[in-house]
C-alpha cells in the first residue's frame, strides 16, 4: 500500500512538472548536449578523479600515521583530521581560491635562509582548477582517513603477526596482506564519498572553476532560464552518479569473495532472474487456464 501511494505521488509530481507551462522543454533539449555543458561535465569528471586520487593517497598516509607507535605522527594525523573536518568545505575552497592575496609568490628554497631555487607568481601556479583540487582533495582526505583506519582495524591482527613471522616487512605486509582484506570494509563508504565529491564540485562556482554547475549558471545568466538549466545539471549529475555506482558495485563483489556472506547478484543476473520469474508465472497461468478449460 505504501509503495503504491509513493509511486502515485511521484507520478503525479512528474506529470505536473512535464505539463508545467513555465518550463520550456525545448530549452532543456537544446542545452542538454551543448558544447559548454559537455565541457563542464568533462571538467567535473576530471576534477573528481584527480581530487579523489589525492584524497585516497593522503587518507592512507594519515591512517597509517594514526595507527603508528610514534606519538608525533599520531598527533600530526589527528591534528590534520581535526582541522579539515572542523572547518567548512566552502571556507577551504575560498581560502585556496584567494591564496594569492596571502602569498604573492611561492618560493622553493631552504627554510630560514636566503637560498632560493625557484620562485613563481602564486596565481600562475594555484589556478582555479588547482585550488579546487587542493580544497576538495585535502578536505576529503580527513574523512577518508577515518574510513581507511576503520578498514585497517577490521583486519585480524593474527594475519599481521603471521606475515611478520614469515619475514615480511611492515610496508610489504600493509600492501599485500592488510590492505586487500581491509578493502572489503573500505570500498562501500569510499564509493559514497566519491559520489559526494562529485556533487561537491558544484561549490567551486565560487572561484570560477568551469565545472558543470558553473557552466549552467553562466548560461542561465544569459538566457534567464534558470530552472531549465538546473534540470540539465540535475540530469547530468544523476547520470554521472549512476555511472560511478557501477564500479563500486563490482568492486564490492570483488573484495567480498571469501567471506561468509553470499555475493549480491549482478544487474545482469538480477535481470535474468526477473525474466525467469515472469516466465514461470506466465507458464503457471497458462497451465491453470488449460486445466480450467479441460474441466469445463
Amino acid at each position: 500500500m505504501a509503495a503504491t501511494v509513493l509511486i502515485a505521488l511521484c507520478t503525479g509530481w512528474m506529470f505536473s512538472l512535464w505539463h508545467n507551462p513555465n518550463i520550456e522543454h525545448l530549452t532543456i533539449a537544446d542545452f542538454l548536449f551543448d558544447g559548454r555543458i559537455v565541457q563542464g561535465v568533462l571538467f567535473t569528471v576530471a576534477l573528481t578523479g584527480c581530487a579523489m586520487a589525492l584524497a585516497t593517497a593522503l587518507a592512507i598516509l594519515l591512517a597509517v600515521m594514526r595507527l603508528s607507535a610514534n606519538p608525533v605522527l599520531r598527533v600530526m594525523s589527528w591534528a590534520y583530521t581535526w582541522f579539515f573536518r572542523g572547518t567548512p568545505l566552502l571556507v577551504q575552497i575560498v581560502f585556496w581560491g584567494y591564496l594569492g592575496l596571502l602569498y604573492q609568490e611561492l618560493t622553493l628554497g631552504i627554510p630560514f635562509t636566503s637560498i632560493q631555487f625557484a620562485s613563481a607568481d602564486t596565481n600562475a601556479i594555484v589556478t582555479p582548477f588547482v585550488a579546487g583540487l587542493l580544497a576538495l582533495g585535502m578536505n576529503e582526505a580527513a574523512y577518508a582517513s577515518e574510513i581507511v583506519r576503520a578498514g585497517l582495524l577490521s583486519v585480524d591482527h593474527g594475519n599481521v603477526e603471521a606475515a611478520h613471522s614469515l619475514g615480511m616487512s611492515p610496508a610489504y605486509t600493509l600492501r599485500r596482506i592488510v590492505l586487500p582484506q581491509a578493502m572489503r570494509v573500505i570500498i562501500p563508504p569510499m564509493g559514497n564519498e566519491t559520489i559526494s565529491m562529485l556533487k561537491n564540485t558544484a561549490l567551486l562556482q565560487l572561484i570560477a572553476v568551469p565545472e558543470l554547475y558553473t557552466q549552467t549558471s553562466w548560461i542561465s545568466a544569459q538566457n534567464l532560464r534558470q530552472v531549465e538549466l538546473l534540470i540539465v545539471a540535475s540530469v547530468w549529475y544523476l547520470v554521472l552518479t549512476s555511472v560511478l555506482s557501477v564500479p563500486q558495485y563490482y568492486l564490492e563483489r570483488r573484495y567480498g569473495r571469501g567471506t561468509n556472506r553470499s555475493l549480491p547478484l549482478t544487474p545482469w543476473q538480477q535481470a535474468r532472474r526477473l525474466v525467469g520469474q515472469m516466465r514461470t508465472r506466465v507458464t503457471q497461468v497458462a497451465h491453470t487456464d488449460a486445466r480450467t478449460e479441460g474441466d469445463a
